[in-house]
């Protein structure tokens, strides 16, 4: 059996900290995202003016985007690209903070309970990004 000494106080602060730091990653993709959108809008298309938008005839359900679509310039497109392939970074970027704090929370939690063996599964799933195993860690009690 591993031989701990936590303190439930400090991993509490520093779970609060890393919340609110995850918070502001957060706003500061979705600012990213925003910008990008405007200057990849901005940067204009290579094609005439005439030609700049595709028009498609037809029904469209209701809260569904139109169908005429504009035309994408070079700028917008390798920027579309970029992010295409930055997109699974950023969605394991997320998933590694979740599950840092989810099985440091669990793990301090069967700690105090005296659940060590508990507290070692909730580590290593943390460790290992099983987002899954620390949920049913987590609804155990």
């Amino acid at each position: 059996m591993p031989s701990w000494d936590i303190r439930p106080q400090g991993v509490q602060g520093q779970l609060q900290l890393t919340g609110t730091k995850a918070g502001e990653l957060e706003k500061a993709l979705k600012t990213l995202g925003t910008d990008v959108s405007q200057a990849a809008q901005a940067a204009g298309t290579a094609v005439p003016g005439s030609q700049a938008e595709t028009r498609l005839q037809g029904p469209v359900a209701p809260g569904q985007a139109p169908l005429s679509q504009k035309a994408m310039g070079p700028v917008a497109a390798a920027l579309a690209e970029y992010f295409k392939e930055r997109e699974k970074d950023l969605k394991a970027m997320a998933e590694r903070i979740q599950a840092a704090v989810t099985g440091a929370a669990l793990a301090t939690r069967e700690y105090v309970e005296g659940d060590l063996d508990t507290a070692k599964q909730a580590q290593d799933a943390a460790r290992a990004v099983d987002l899954d195993l620390l949920k049913d860690l987590g609804g155990r009690k």
